[in-house]
């Protein structure tokens, strides 16, 4: 299990520093549906990046990802595939990157955020976890490893619950503020967010480095032996 959960937590920890949802979750708790729309978003998260990790590690799983031998061969060609995908990701959120001076554009999604309704929330929520490209690829890749780990079946039910559950501290954690900070959560969430936009490009730059370097060589060292 040790194996399981140690494969997953760079992805995981990659998905639950992504902007993207931390500012969405922090913008709905400001509005009048705050506390409904904050519980279905957060909600809408977990449940749809939950499925993309469970299918996977299914797959995986099913496939007899791992032998006696270590993990099969089609997982470590698909490491090799999202290892290039990272580093081709961290070229282009470079290149992508705010200039000198310059403020990241603001979604259209969210400047009507305060019109969304718990329905509509949710489903923002499962197309940030699960159709967003970074963040699938995040998840597609922690759960392969977890798939290809040497872990039982339930040392990898755990590693995915617990992938899931870090991956979610994006939505978690400014929803647990909103709740029991009182009058000071307002304050604490717009620090958050303030800081997490102004340094999301060098944060995601790194990352996405790290991974396809980690990937590519965790790859390439499988298939070579």
């Amino acid at each position: 299990m040790g194996d399981a959960i140690g494969q997953m937590l760079t992805s995981a920890v990659g998905i639950a520093i992504s902007p993207l949802p931390l500012i969405a979750v922090i913008l709905m708790l400001a509005t009048p549906k705050g506390r409904t729309n904050g519980l279905a978003f957060t909600g809408g998260w977990i449940v749809a990046l939950g499925v993309v990790v469970t299918v996977v590690i299914l797959a995986g799983s099913g496939a007899d990802a791992a032998g006696d031998d270590g993990p099969a061969a089609w997982t470590l060609w698909l490491k090799l595939v999202l290892g290039l995908l990272f580093l081709l990701l961290c070229v282009k959120q470079w290149k992508d990157r705010p200039r000198e001076g310059q403020e990241a554009p603001v979604p259209g999604w969210m400047k009507a955020i305060d019109t969304f309704s718990p329905g509509k929330a949710a489903g923002l929520a499962a197309v940030l976890a699960a159709a967003n490209p970074k963040n699938l690829v995040l998840a597609v890749g922690g759960a392969v490893s977890i798939a290809g780990s040497t872990a039982d079946a339930g040392g990898k039910a755990v590693a995915a619950v617990l992938m899931v559950l870090i991956a979610s501290l994006c939505t978690l954690l400014p929803l647990g503020v909103y709740l029991t900070g009182g009058d000071k959560a307002e304050q604490v969430l717009g620090g958050w967010k303030a800081w997490m936009a102004r340094h999301n490009p060098a944060i995601m730059t790194v990352l996405f480095l790290v991974l396809g370097v980690k990937y590519i060589g965790d790859a390439l060292s499988g298939l070579t032996t």
